[in-house]
């Protein structure tokens, strides 16, 4: 039976029912430490397993790294997402892409799974077999689902559970492939909600997309606050202000951490010597690329690697 676009839509409310603060937590799951942002992993548990200790209330948060897709089979109450709450109608599925803003208000009988995941190696993977994801993977949605997408849905979900509590090898490249088939089927369901208006994100939010998006493409270049202000026709003070506003953080600091995140990647996941991964990342010297992620890590470039290197065969062991 088809269910007409008028029954699948949810809207949103401007009211509040989270508390906001200016300087919004980041977890890499609400209650717990940040992992570095350079980890290829994903996560499943149960929404009562996080909410139930916190009395069903999420407050307002951010995952750094992370994307997180939770779909809720049963409760209601209201979700935090692009400054508005949404209604939780169940079924339906919650879309979470890394940096942004996030609350949740919980009935007692909530339930469902969630997966979290590094964004950056999806978008890697998303980039070379399905380019057309890309925008699916970084737009926040809230979108209902019907019967057959739940039978679409679930069998992933329960493949990704399944990796997630394997010790064996490859689990993590398993993984990060079946939340990459995941978001596929969830950019389906969008598509086919695609004739249903939904409310239009804020101007700083897609200001700040399109900044990150030019940050993504020219990091390497070094180019200054002011040159990608010019390309999004505004002054250089408004972009650190959307900066500030949107993620606590300025606009230099968005670009410095591309690049770390991206010196991060090459020195645990290639063998390319310092030197060399200095040179592609648009560094004059290896001396002065060490001196930038000493300044923003606390570590030479080859301390992080021995360390990264030994963090990541203990999560292995």
């Amino acid at each position: 039976m088809t269910i007409s676009a008028k029954t699948r839509t949810i809207s949103a409310s401007k009211a509040s029912v989270f508390p906001m603060s200016r300087n919004i937590p980041d977890y890499a799951l609400y209650g717990d430490q940040a992992q570095p942002s350079w980890i290829d992993s994903f996560h499943f548990e149960r929404i009562p397993d996080r909410s139930r200790p916190y009395n069903w209330e999420i407050q307002p948060h951010v995952h750094n790294a992370f994307i997180q897709l939770l779909l809720i089979q049963r409760g209601g109450g209201k979700v935090l997402l692009k400054g508005a709450n949404w209604p939780i109608n169940t079924p339906c599925l919650v879309k979470i892409p890394a940096q942004n803003v996030h609350g949740f208000h919980f009935s007692s009988d909530i339930d469902g799974p969630v997966v979290t995941a590094t964004q950056k190696p999806l978008e890697s993977l998303a980039g070379i077999v399905a380019p057309d994801l890309l925008q699916s993977i970084r737009t926040p949605e809230v979108l209902p689902v019907t019967a057959r997408d739940s039978d679409a849905l679930m069998p992933l979900f329960t493949a990704i559970e399944h990796e997630w509590r394997t010790s064996a090898v490859g689990t993590v490249a398993a993984g990060m492939l079946i939340v990459t088939a995941l978001l596929v089927q969830v950019a389906r369901i969008s598509d086919a909600l695609k004739p249903v208006s939904h409310p239009a994100p804020a101007r700083k939010a897609v200001q700040l997309e399109k900044f990150r998006a030019l940050v993504d493409e020219h990091f390497r270049e070094h180019l200054s606050v002011d040159a990608y202000a010019q390309e999004l026709s505004v002054t250089g003070g408004q972009l650190t202000r959307i900066c500030r506003d949107v993620l606590g953080i300025s606009a230099l600091n968005v670009i410095n951490a591309r690049l770390v995140h991206e010196a991060q990647r090459d020195l645990v996941y290639t063998i390319s010597s310092v030197k060399i991964i200095a040179m592609n990342l648009g560094f004059a010297d290896e001396a002065y690329f060490a001196r930038f992620f000493r300044k923003h890590t606390g570590l030479s470039p080859k301390n992080f690697r021995n360390k990264a290197l030994d963090n990541i065969g203990s999560l292995r062991r």
